[in-house]
């Protein structure tokens, strides 16, 4: 998959990044509810949009920076487009939330249609973070597809972070039983009491416990980016560590090091800022430290944060 560029128009606290998590974990908690009932699109999280050019920004490019949005060209007069369009439809709502699928009729989409290069239909592409990926086309086997479709949510985790779709604004997805407190809820207030404490190293063996035994546990996953972060800017000189950023621009670990102390005195954009300029200059191992790292400040703050949103999409157009 080759990706084109589509262009789009204090101290962080405990509380903050407990409220970021809580909010992940109602969108990962719809999908589940839907995965097991079985729940059609839309019920809480529309898995399937039909799309014109009037809302393609703000459907498809401003949605792609928090899910991938996979999309099938199609027309009522395709004979091979009926027999993928209920294929790709039903795999939405079996992924439940993993992508969306974004229909786009080209006879009343012929602009979009061309902007895409698509040479014949069914044509399927995906957006992720703004860049727009050519998956196939034509009416492929199903096996073929679900693939693909792996193969594109693998791509959208691990190079962007980009996990799972959003509740819709003015919906709200059901709310859970109630569960009894678990071993996890007592590791988890063990290791924020380290974190408030200033025992900084038991916190992030308390997180990194619950991770063991949890890793999609979002709580423990913001929890340990953030005492990791303070971990890192303890006992640093200020004053030290922004000169020696300033008189060596191409020491990355120097870059780094400032980063982190944007980060953690609330200058945010100025963090995520300096971390993508660091991407762009460089290559290789360099690239990739300074990656790595502005993902791991992406988990302090939260991948709901607009600030966040913004960033990555910078990031990836630096990045493609």
């Amino acid at each position: 998959m080759q990706p084109r560029n589509m262009s789009m128009s204090g101290v962080v606290d405990l509380a903050a990044v407990k409220a970021a998590g809580e909010a992940k974990q109602k969108a990962e908690q719809a999908r589940a509810e839907a995965g097991r009932t079985g729940r059609p699109a839309g019920a809480a999280v529309s898995t399937v949009v039909d799309v014109d050019e009037a809302g393609f920004e703000r459907d498809v490019l401003q949605r792609s920076a928090e899910v991938p949005v996979v999309i099938d060209f199609w027309a009522e007069w395709c004979e091979p487009c009926k027999q993928l369009s209920p294929v790709l439809e039903r795999l939405a709502a079996e992924y439940a939330g993993r992508f969306v699928l974004a229909k786009i009729d080209v006879d009343s989409n012929q602009t979009l249609f061309q902007q895409f290069g698509v040479q014949g239909i069914p044509a399927v592409f995906a957006v992720v973070a703004g860049q727009a990926l050519p998956l196939f086309q034509g009416a492929s086997p199903e096996p073929q597809i679900r693939q693909v479709l792996d193969q594109l949510i693998q791509v959208s985790e691990e190079r962007f972070g980009i996990v799972g779709a959003p509740v819709q604004p003015g919906e709200e997805a059901a709310e859970p039983a109630p569960e009894p407190a678990g071993p996890y809820d007592s590791a988890l207030a063990a290791a924020h009491e380290a974190l408030d404490a200033g025992d900084l190293d038991g916190a992030v063996r308390a997180y990194e416990n619950v991770l063991a035994d949890e890793p999609a546990n979002t709580e423990a996953k913001l929890g340990l980016a953030q005492a990791e972060l303070l971990r890192r800017v303890q006992g640093a000189d200020p004053q030290a560590v922004r000169k020696a950023a300033a008189d060596s621009p191409d020491d990355i670990d120097a870059q780094l090091a400032a980063a982190d102390l944007d980060l953690a005195g609330g200058h945010v954009e100025d963090a995520f800022g300096r971390l993508t300029d660091v991407v762009r200059r460089t290559a290789g191992q360099d690239r990739e430290k300074a990656r790595v790292r502005l993902l791991e400040l992406f988990e302090v703050i939260g991948s709901d944060d607009p600030r966040v949103v913004t960033a990555r999409s910078t990031l990836a157009r630096v990045l493609f």
